[in-house]
C-alpha cells in the first residue's frame, strides 16, 4: 500500500538531480527524473540487477524478506521469505546470486536450481558476524565486509556477542578465506574501481564516516590504506557502486534531510553531484537494458533514475 505522499517530479529536467560541480553535468538527462518502483518496506538493501530477466532484487532486512520487482511489468512481489535477514547481494561470474546473511551470519549462495549453498560461516574457527555487503572480482573470487550490526538487537538478525574483529574478506575461488583488511570501524559498503587496482570500503563508523581507498596488489591483497573522501559531520555514507569512469555513487543519509539520497564522487574524491531522495538510500546498483539505469534502495522504497553513464 502505497502511504508515501512523495510525487516524481512534473518538471524537466529534475531538480532533484543536482550537479555540486560542473563535471556532473555530462551524467545527467533533460529527460530524466527520479522514480519510485515500489514501497511500504522497513528497510530496503543490497539491490542487484538480473538483466537476462529484467528483473531487480533487493533485501529488506528487518522484513526479513527478498523481494524482486520486474521491469516488464514494473510490479513486485517476493522473492524469498523468510530470507535469514539478508542484506547485501551480487552476482558470481556464473551470474548466480550471492547474499549476506544477517541471521546465520553466513554468505550464501543460490544456485541455478533455487538450491542455496553456504560459501562462508566462520574464520579460523570463530563465527563470522554478519556479513552486510559484497562485491565479485573478474577472477571470481568473492569480496565482503562483516560488521556487528546484525547481531546488536533482534530487529536484523539475532542478538549476540561477536566471535570476531570486524574485518573485509576474500573469499577465493577454491574456498579459502583470508582476511585482507583490519582494523576498520565497522566495514559496510565496497566496490572496485574500474581496472580493480583500487577497493573502496566505508568506515561506517568512523567520526567522521570515510569512503577508504586501497591498492589492491597481484589482485589477492590490500596496501596503502588512505582516506579517499570524508562525509559531512551529520551524514552517512552506506552501499555504494563504480560506473565506467570510475565515479562512486553512493547511498546517502542519516543526518539532516537535505542529505537524503546519493553523492556522486569522481574517481579523485571529489563531490560532483548530489541525487535528493525524501530517505536515506542504504544502497544501490547500476541496471536495465544498458545498465545506465540507476536503482536506489532507500529505507522504505525503491527509486530508480536513467542517467548518462553505465554502471560497471
Amino acid at each position: 500500500m502505497n502511504t508515501n505522499p512523495w510525487q516524481p517530479s512534473q518538471r524537466y529536467p529534475d531538480s532533484r538531480v543536482r550537479s555540486v560541480t560542473d563535471e556532473f553535468d555530462q551524467y545527467k538527462l533533460a529527460l530524466a527524473k527520479v522514480e519510485r518502483l515500489a514501497t511500504g518496506y522497513r528497510w530496503c538493501e543490497g539491490p542487484v540487477w538480473f538483466g537476462d530477466s529484467r528483473a531487480l532484487i533487493w533485501s529488506d532486512v528487518p522484513g526479513d524478506c527478498m523481494y524482486r520487482w520486474d521491469e516488464v511489468t514494473e510490479t513486485a512481489a517476493v522473492f524469498r521469505k523468510p530470507s535469514g535477514n539478508a542484506n547485501g547481494n551480487t552476482r558470481d561470474r556464473q551470474g548466480r546470486l550471492l547474499t549476506c546473511q544477517h541471521l546465520s551470519r553466513t554468505i550464501t549462495r543460490t544456485e541455478y536450481d533455487g538450491a542455496i549453498t553456504t560459501l562462508a560461516s566462520h574464520f579460523e574457527g570463530r563465527r563470522l558476524n554478519s556479513p552486510n555487503d559484497i562485491v565479485c572480482k573478474s577472477d571470481g573470487s568473492i569480496w565482503f565486509t562483516d560488521p556487528v550490526f546484525g547481531i546488536l538487537g533482534y530487529y536484523e538478525g539475532m542478538k549476540t556477542g561477536s566471535e570476531i574483529a570486524a574485518n573485509v574478506y576474500r573469499l577465493s575461488v577454491d574456498g579459502v578465506l583470508t582476511v585482507v583488511a583490519e582494523g576498520i570501524n565497522q566495514p559496510n559498503g565496497l566496490a572496485f574501481s574500474p581496472d580493480e587496482s583500487i577497493l573502496y570500503v566505508i568506515a561506517s563508523r568512523s567520526q567522521p564516516r570515510r569512503i577508504l581507498a586501497f591498492d589492491v596488489v597481484d589482485g589477492i591483497t590490500l596496501k596503502q590504506e588512505r582516506v579517499f573522501a570524508d562525509a559531512e559531520s551529520d551524514g552517512t555514507p552506506d552501499g555504494f557502486r563504480v560506473d565506467i569512469d570510475g565515479n562512486l555513487w553512493c547511498g546517502w543519509g542519516m543526518g539532516t534531510d537535505a542529505l537524503d539520497g546519493v553523492h556522486v564522487f569522481n574517481p579523485e574524491g571529489v563531490l560532483i553531484g548530489r541525487i535528493d531522495l525524501p530517505e536515506r538510500c542504504a544502497n544501490l546498483c547500476f541496471g536495465g537494458l544498458h545498465r545506465n539505469r540507476l536503482f536506489m534502495a532507500a529505507s522504505t522504497s525503491i527509486y530508480s533514475l536513467y542517467v548518462n553513464t553505465q554502471g560497471l
